[in-house]
């Protein structure tokens, strides 16, 4: 089970999106499993993942309690996948963020090949996630299914908010902060990039996904156009 389950949106549109975790078991093999956690995510650097998350600590995009709101515009948008890497101090799930198959086959491939003896889960589309097991040359344990939103759905917010605030697994991305992003981008105030960038660092655990996102927010503006 994972809180990444509920990312909004039909199978297609998670061509970009890969989340591989890697996790401990309580009371299992969460001793000494601080540098095997470390090297998962070492071993994902070389196939140029596009986040990567510790929920202690949070993603490679952080915020600072040091700047204020208007220096989001002007920071450093380069993800810091060593801080991630460099700030794992506690048994957690961890997880490495992919925007192709290919790039999640071949982290696959090398976690595999390490046998770090953690439990490992792919958050995707479930045919993406078979994909990866047969490039490896491994079967699926199990696959966990979202049903969806139930109820008053027509209070939700727009499907375009929806794909955005999904992608973080703990609500911390508000839907009046997704829609002002995307009316910003409509409009030519933020490019997707500088939207996504300030979008990524409420992420508290690390597996939004900025390229995903920066599609959405191109979309929405293409249809402006």
């Amino acid at each position: 089970m994972t809180n990444t389950l509920h990312r909004y949106g039909d199978a297609e549109s998670f061509y970009d999106d890969y989340i591989v975790f890697a996790s401990p078991s309580n009371g299992n093999n969460e001793v000494n499993s601080i540098p095997k956690l470390k090297k998962f995510l070492e071993l994902a650097l070389p196939f140029g993942p596009v986040n990567m998350g510790d929920p202690a600590h949070g993603g490679a995009l952080r915020p600072s309690p040091h700047l204020t709101t208007l220096a989001n515009w002007h920071r450093d948008m380069k993800p810091d996948f060593r801080a991630v890497i460099d700030g794992i101090n506690e048994p957690a799930s961890v997880a490495a963020i992919f925007d192709s198959q290919e790039a999640a086959e071949k982290f696959l491939k090398a976690v595999v090949e390490a046998d770090l003896g953690l439990s490992v889960n792919i958050s995707t589309s479930v045919e993406g996630a078979q994909q990866c097991c047969r490039f490896v040359g491994i079967t699926r344990h199990s696959v966990g299914y979202s049903l969806g939103f139930e109820g008053a759905t027509e209070k939700l917010p727009n499907t375009q908010s929806l794909k955005i605030t999904t992608m973080c697994g703990h609500g911390m991305i508000s839907a009046s902060l997704a829609k002002k992003m995307i009316d910003w981008v409509k409009e030519g105030r933020r490019t997707p990039t500088e939207a996504v960038t300030y979008l990524a660092r409420f992420c508290s655990c690390g597996v939004f996904n900025p390229a995903r996102a920066r599609r959405v927010l191109e979309d929405a503006r293409k249809k402006m156009e």
